[in-house]
């Protein structure tokens, strides 16, 4: 049964099975890390003049928080729905992948061939599986890569949204074909773009040396800090975020359909959601 190019009408038996499907434990966890992460990302711009904060003294802290947090996802999620070999097999694969994958580009004008995977592994496997998978996947590739630092748990929850972001978008289980790449590709831009933008708003406050125009100032207005991070921004990042985009649009669009069937067919004969039934008349039992 078809409806518009681009949509396949689908019965629910027929819908893709996902690994890890989100109950209320989950999505309180991953609600509550991600509050966690906003504030941790966003609070500079509102610290008091004289806090005295420095990034020496709170990383290390965000660091010893964030990760717990990060496992409690896992955990909860383990426990809220069952996260079993087949599952946990998948998620070690793609992860390894995706971090076999960051380094090819040695970090050379921010080209980092991981994000389309991580979109790609989102979109089918769902905002829960694809959390989990973006946040383990950075934390691999920090140590295959020697990037373990005070950045690493920030890194690991914005690719952790990135994925999960993935699985969030419409019509997972209608859309196919250009369309789908099309909004796939969209998304990736954005999303690599703004991982980025994110990233230089964890480091931005710390970081010396800087022209009054761009540099942090604690205790000024919200808008005036803005403005300087903006500039920071588009003066210091901009040709990293842009080739990333570009890139993770060119890999989407160019072999997004190819991993969609992959991922979706290993999906579907992993059968996530297929009941286990004991037969106890059989010989030998």
């Amino acid at each position: 049964m078809t409806g518009p190019p681009g949509v396949v009408s689908q019965t629910p038996a027929q819908r893709q099975a996902r690994p890890i499907r989100l109950g209320p434990r989950s999505v309180a966890a991953l609600a509550l890390i991600s509050a966690i992460g906003v504030a941790a990302f966003g609070w500079p711009l509102l610290a008091e003049s004289d806090s005295g904060l420095a990034h020496s003294r709170d990383a290390p802290w965000l660091f010893a928080a964030l990760l717990p947090l990060l496992l409690a996802v896992v955990v909860a999620t383990i426990a809220d729905t069952g996260l079993d070999a087949k599952a946990i097999a998948m998620l070690g694969v793609l992860a390894a992948a995706g971090a076999a994958l960051r380094p090819l580009g040695a970090g050379t004008a921010g080209i980092e061939p991981m994000f389309f995977l991580m979109v790609l592994s989102g979109r089918v496997l769902g905002p829960g599986f694809g959390f989990v998978l973006g946040s383990v996947a950075m934390f691999a590739s920090a140590l295959l890569t020697g990037g373990v630092g005070p950045w690493m748990p920030f890194q690991m929850l914005a690719m952790g949204w990135v994925a999960m972001g993935a699985g969030l978008l419409p019509g997972p289980h209608r859309l196919r074909g250009r369309a789908e790449l099309v909004l796939l590709a969209g998304y990736g831009a954005v999303s690599s773009a703004l991982y980025g933008l994110i990233m230089n708003l964890q480091g931005w406050p710390y970081i010396g040396g800087l022209g009054s125009s761009i540099s942090f100032v604690p205790g000024d207005p919200l808008p005036e800090n803005l403005s300087r991070f903006l500039a920071y921004h588009l003066a210091t990042s901009l040709g990293w975020d842009l080739p990333r985009a570009v890139l993770t649009v060119i890999l989407v669009l160019g072999l997004g359909s190819t991993i969609l069937k992959a991922l979706r067919r290993a999906t579907r004969r992993a059968a996530f959601d297929a009941p286990v039934t004991f037969h106890p008349n059989e010989p030998g039992t």
